[in-house]
């Protein structure tokens, strides 16, 4: 009799973020009894630099200046750490893996080099590169909503000269953190939205990618795959979702897109994850037996 293993969900977060982030969501997947493992990328969590400049009282002019430990890693070295999770993950079953936002990026690279260690790629309004490097579609007409002034305001000093950029999350400005509210958790209470605020790290990596580094048929193409639209995320608009499912479909019809919707900001799924548990969980199903 065919039997349907149990498959690990490995969790990869997106910008100034951790696998932190995941907590609240690893809790929820496991009540509903799955296996799920939240990936930390290089640079990031217990490896991320909170220069004293940071702590109160803050010294921005330090703060511009001090090194930090996310200088020179790059998206080929965030896939080549998530490949190594994603190795030992494929031992016990097959693998879902879910990316959030800029964590797409890395969870496409490792999808082109090893297709063969995930068994449903799913991005929750993640970014999937088909037809433009990254930074180009945000000069895109379905970005034409994202007002980045406001967390533009919160970078602190040259990344050119950093080799990062970085970005003042403990700032007490009253017009960036509404900004920063609006952008990423405008559907959660203040309490919320500043709980938040302070599991973000200020430092980020540089490299947002090449054209080799974009989704590709003969790899990434031949996994199933899944995106969850955020359909009140204000970060990531609801157009740009669209419009790289659309792309995705169209390098591989033969293997288009299972397409969920949640109604969340970018970050709401996170702070309140029983809805959003229940449908990367009911993903297992989708998995064929003996996989």
């Amino acid at each position: 009799m065919s039997r349907q293993m149990q498959p690990t969900f490995v969790l990869v977060h997106g910008a100034f973020a951790n696998s932190f982030s995941f907590a609240p969501l690893r809790a929820e997947l496991g009540l509903l009894g799955h296996r799920s493992v939240a990936v930390g990328l290089p640079g990031h969590g217990f490896a991320a630099t909170y220069p004293r400049a940071y702590q109160a009282p803050q010294d921005l002019e330090g703060l511009a200046t001090e090194p930090g430990a996310i200088k020179g890693v790059t998206l080929a070295g965030n896939a080549t750490h998530l490949i190594g999770i994603l190795e030992r993950a494929k031992r016990n079953g097959p693998v879902i893996l879910v990316s959030h936002s800029r964590g797409g990026m890395t969870a496409t690279v490792a999808a082109n080099r090893r297709p063969d260690l995930i068994d449903r790629i799913v991005y929750v309004s993640a970014w999937c590169p088909v037809a433009l490097d990254v930074s180009a579609y945000y000069a895109e007409p379905e970005m034409a909503t994202v007002d980045a002034t406001g967390p533009a305001s919160a970078m602190v000093g040259n990344p050119a000269e950093l080799g990062l950029p970085r970005s003042n999350f403990r700032t007490a400005d009253p017009g960036v953190l509404e900004a920063f509210k609006a952008a990423f958790l405008a559907d959660g209470t203040d309490e919320e939205f500043m709980v938040f605020l302070n599991t973000f790290q200020p430092d980020e990596n540089l490299d947002a990618g090449t054209p080799d580094d974009r989704a590709r048929a003969d790899t990434w193409g031949r996994i199933p795959r899944t995106c969850i639209r955020l359909a009140e995320d204000a970060s990531v608009p609801l157009a740009m979702q669209n419009r790289m499912i659309r792309e995705g479909d169209a390098l591989t019809p033969e293997n288009p897109y299972d397409v969920r919707t949640l109604t969340s900001s970018h970050l709401k799924w996170l702070v309140d994850p029983a809805p959003a548990a229940r449908v990367p969980g009911g993903l297992a199903a989708l998995l064929p037996a003996d996989s």
